[in-house]
């Protein structure tokens, strides 16, 4: 994977390139009210930012730590 985690990219694309990932979704799964990684793997990140309001530079910045 490269060194980007880009807005139009799916949970599934970012979880499956790097599983630390899971657990920065895990930790915005009570705001969101599911779990992301159950019920929109398939969602673009933006998508789900805009969905569950959620912050997506601050879900970036912390999926982007993992890498």
């Amino acid at each position: 994977m490269t060194n980007e985690i880009h807005p139009h990219m799916t949970l599934l694309d970012i979880v499956s390139h790097n599983e630390e990932t899971i657990s920065v979704f895990q930790r915005y799964d009570e705001q969101a009210g599911i779990c992301l990684c159950c019920m929109a793997l398939f969602e673009t990140l933006e998508h789900v930012a805009t969905t569950y309001q959620l912050d997506l530079n601050q879900l970036l910045n912390e999926l982007r730590q993992c890498l």
